[in-house]
């Protein structure tokens, strides 16, 4: 951590978006004006070059003054604290892994760092990785699982929208070793938002509303992500079927997620181990008995809302709801920014 920031205390860290007029920029914005101890210092895109933030998005309109700069490779970033990549996969590792390099704090994401090994990163993304090493620097950013190695770390790897859902949904049943390790089903549904906001046939609205179709069953390229951190929990290999959905709605990501229990585990027992995991956690929600969760209640927030039963044939099925602009993506990218810097991790993301 910059020794600086620790002794101003009141000092505010300036942080650079890359990527700023996408909807994972655009959000990390919205929430970085209400931070306290942030100063957003620099905007970076290739759309929308030399004009005022708030030219494109009004909503920023006496709020946000900055022009939006073209980023390059000789480009000075010795203002600012931290990087924020808001990048497509694959595009990322070659701007922000030089920026590492140099010693700048890096909170990327994008895909490019949340892997281990950067065999599983190949195959699933279909390109070498550019800075392998930097993966052994990395931290996966889910602070409810990672907290402590968050603190001060130099490379942030923000999780996946449909593996944070998947991994707060699962984490204590499997951390707790309460469900088998193999026939794991993750059923999930997301917004249309979750494709980004370049414009495509398949996303425009005529064919996506009033229909929900299912997609890449079984090779989804989140699918690696979530086994290796549930294999990380459950301290063994972990697979799973994962089944993604595109469903009408701008913004959202619902995981229903089937388990097999390990011998006689109770409703009760399970109510437990979920409580007893987040008890603390200021954006996870365990519901009440007979409750589950929507993603209307979570829409535009940080949350992270949980619910869960036993069927009669045994099965426990979990559901979770989150934003995945937000927790999904640029929420937790801030919650993590706090994490880092020893910040209250609520800061900035207190909006209903």
């Amino acid at each position: 951590m910059d020794q600086t920031i620790m002794e101003s205390g009141n000092r505010k860290i300036r942080v650079a978006i890359l990527g700023a007029t996408g909807y994972t920029g655009e959000e990390a914005t919205r929430f970085l004006l209400d931070h306290p101890r942030v100063e957003i210092a620099r905007l970076f895109s290739l759309e929308f070059v030399g004009k005022k933030v708030w030219e494109p998005f009004p909503r920023f309109s006496k709020k946000l003054d900055l022009v939006i700069e073209e980023f390059r490779a000789d480009s000075s970033l010795e203002d600012c604290d931290v990087v924020m990549g808001c990048l497509p996969h694959k595009a990322s590792m070659g701007l922000l892994g030089p920026l590492v390099e140099k010693g700048i704090k890096v909170i990327d994401l994008s895909a490019d760092f949340r892997f281990a090994e950067v065999e599983t990163y190949s195959a699933a993304y279909g390109v070498e990785h550019k800075y392998p090493h930097l993966l052994k620097e990395a931290v996966y950013g889910l602070p409810e699982l990672n907290r402590d190695k968050l603190k001060g770390c130099s490379l942030v790897a923000v999780p996946g929208c449909y593996p944070t859902s998947a991994i707060l949904g699962a984490a204590p049943l499997l951390k707790e070793r309460l469900v088998r390790p193999s026939g794991i089903i993750i059923d999930a549904k997301t917004g249309i938002s979750g494709a980004g906001r370049a414009p495509s046939a398949r996303f425009h609205f005529p064919e996506c509303n009033e229909s929900v179709s299912p997609y890449g069953i079984g090779k989804h390229r989140h699918q690696p992500e979530i086994e290796e951190q549930f294999s990380r929990l459950y301290k063994g290999e972990v697979k799973v079927t994962f089944a993604p959905h595109l469903a009408p709605m701008t913004r959202g990501i619902l995981s229903t997620i089937y388990l097999d229990p390990q011998g006689d585990v109770s409703l009760d027992r399970v109510r437990r181990v979920y409580e007893a995991m987040y008890a603390d956690e200021p954006f996870v929600t365990v519901l009440g008995d007979g409750l589950y969760p929507r993603t209307a209640d979570v829409t535009g927030t940080n949350s992270c809302h949980i619910g869960f039963t036993k069927t009669a044939e045994g099965k426990i099925v979990v559901a979770c709801a989150i934003d995945n602009l937000v927790k999904g993506a640029s929420g937790q990218a801030i919650q993590g920014l706090n994490a880092v810097f020893g910040f209250d991790e609520t800061d900035g993301l207190t909006r209903v």
